[in-house]
């Protein structure tokens, strides 16, 4: 992913923020209404969040809350957790994963968002069905949902 080009990744607005440090920078837009990724845990990765504007659900190891806006959640390894925006407006976001790496995830599954109907690409069932079948190649381990 080149410098602060911005790419859809299953429905969140993406753009990757290169650093010299062993973490990857991404700037992330919920649109309102939108779902996250699939409640999912990473062995490796140090996962934090911290919301610039507007809010975001947060599920985090069986627990629901609500992150607002200047409000962080850090995700340490082996936590089950995913996020949505169940509001009217769009979500910003600073998403930082530790030790670098997990950027290879959204220059894998995203669609630049200059494509035509770029959003809907990003969440067609073709695209989340490689996600499943690619996520431990990406730290991603996703349980199955609870019966």
């Amino acid at each position: 992913m080149e410098n602060n080009t911005s790419k859809w990744v299953l429905g969140q607005k993406v753009t990757l923020h290169p650093t010299t440090g062993d973490y990857d920078l991404v700037v992330c837009e919920t649109p309102a209404g939108a779902q996250g990724p699939p409640p999912h845990i990473h062995s490796e990765y140090k996962e934090a969040f911290m919301v610039i504007q507007g809010e975001l659900e947060f599920f985090v190891n069986g627990k629901t809350f609500i992150c607002k806006q200047g409000e962080s959640v850090d995700v340490p390894p082996g936590t089950l957790h995913t996020f949505s925006n169940k509001t009217d407006s769009p979500c910003t976001w600073v998403n930082i994963h530790s030790p670098k790496g997990f950027s290879k995830f959204f220059e894998t599954f995203g669609v630049p968002e200059t494509e035509d109907n770029a959003v809907m690409k990003s969440v067609e069932p073709e695209i989340i069905q490689k996600v499943l079948a690619t996520a431990s190649d990406f730290d991603m381990a996703i349980p199955p949902p609870p019966q």
